[in-house]
């Protein structure tokens, strides 16, 4: 099969878990923008429904994220059948609502399998072909949790904190080779994950009920009631990676970036409170 032929100016974008959500949001927007999709499904069933949004500038993959075979050969496939990624979106993830104490070791390791190690299985697989090209972009879809947590949720936003982390240090390996690297920080939009996407710690501990046992009965009551637009954040996005000067870290939604920046005042709070005991902590001069 001949590589397709992408016009000048228009980018191939691979994005991981596009069946609903916000990937799906994305993956539409990119089309109606004029760019080109790669769209990875765990679904077979699902590929048909994915190709059809813009017959020709759209590949439809089964991959799931956990298994380093599936998204080797999602990434062979791309190349073969566009040539190019220019945008690699690490989407595919899923949330948790269960205390620390709550949650089972088989539950947190099937949560930091999709959204720590899948992510890093997909870079791998992709980083080689964009660093021969030396340009692209790289979006590591992240939370309002990966710069703060909540009661009931700590496992999941110690899955995004971890991402953050390889993020930023992913930021300063790529800069040299022309490659950007973007954070998606959203806060609650209204897609399926309160719902299908979230996992729910099987143990209940009654002494939990006022933290996270709280956050887990109103789950319900949140779904579908979101201030955050999955449209008008994947323009957001895509605002973001046609900037000449991008940033690395993008909130999406005034909750988000409320919370946020109030945890970051709450800790440059504590550290001046605490900068003589910091500093005393060195040798003296």
């Amino acid at each position: 099969m001949a590589i397709v032929s992408i016009p000048t100016g228009k980018k191939v974008w691979f994005i991981s878990g596009v069946s609903t959500g916000l990937g799906r949001a994305l993956g539409e927007a990119i089309l109606a923008h004029g760019d080109y999709l790669v769209g990875t499904v765990r679904d077979a069933a699902q590929i048909g429904a994915i190709e059809q949004l813009a017959a020709g500038r759209v590949l439809g993959l089964q991959m799931d994220v956990t298994e380093p075979s599936q998204v080797q050969s999602a990434i062979e496939q791309t190349i073969q059948h566009f040539g190019q990624i220019d945008v690699l979106v690490n989407n595919a993830g899923h949330g948790m609502i269960g205390a620390i104490e709550e949650s089972s070791d088989a539950e947190v390791r099937a949560l930091f399998d999709v959204n720590v190690f899948g992510v890093l299985n997909v870079l791998r697989a992709a980083l080689p072909s964009m660093r021969e090209r030396h340009t692209g972009t790289i979006i590591n879809m992240s939370s309002q949790g990966g710069k703060r947590s909540f009661p009931g949720s700590g496992h999941y936003c110690a899955t995004k904190h971890a991402l953050e982390a390889f993020s930023e240090s992913l930021a300063l390996e790529l800069a040299p080779m022309g490659i950007k690297v973007l954070i998606v920080e959203p806060g609650a939009f209204r897609t399926d994950f309160a719902g299908r996407s979230m996992a729910i710690a099987e143990q209940v501990i009654p002494d939990y009920a006022a933290s996270s046992g709280m956050r887990r009965a109103n789950l319900k009551n949140v779904d579908g009631q979101q201030k955050g637009d999955p449209v008008r954040a994947s323009e957001a996005i895509i605002q973001a990676v046609e900037a000449t000067n991008p940033p690395l870290r993008l909130a999406l939604g005034a909750e988000a970036l409320k919370g946020m920046r109030e945890n970051v005042s709450k800790a440059i709070q504590d550290w001046e409170a605490w900068e003589s005991v910091s500093i005393g902590a060195d040798y003296p001069d």
